[in-house]
């Protein structure tokens, strides 16, 4: 689930915590709304934070803003 709180991209993955799952299922989510491949997108900082930078190869930025409705 994707949303907009506070201008923030907020979202919620069912995938644990655990050895980087819920990293993985956030690359996963953002690829298919962005419309590239998984291994295009990346947590750049934050892998043990709530708070995550994701770096999204591939697109441009305002058709990635678009894509996430921002």
């Amino acid at each position: 689930m994707l949303g907009i709180e506070g201008g923030v991209l907020q979202a919620r993955v069912t995938a644990p915590p655990v050895d980087g799952k819920a990293n993985r299922a956030l690359c996963r989510l953002v690829a298919k709304r962005a419309g590239v491949a998984p291994s295009r997108v990346s947590v750049v900082r934050g892998e043990k934070s709530r708070d995550k930078l994701v770096r999204v190869e591939g697109v441009e930025l305002g058709t990635l803003l678009a894509a996430l409705g921002l």
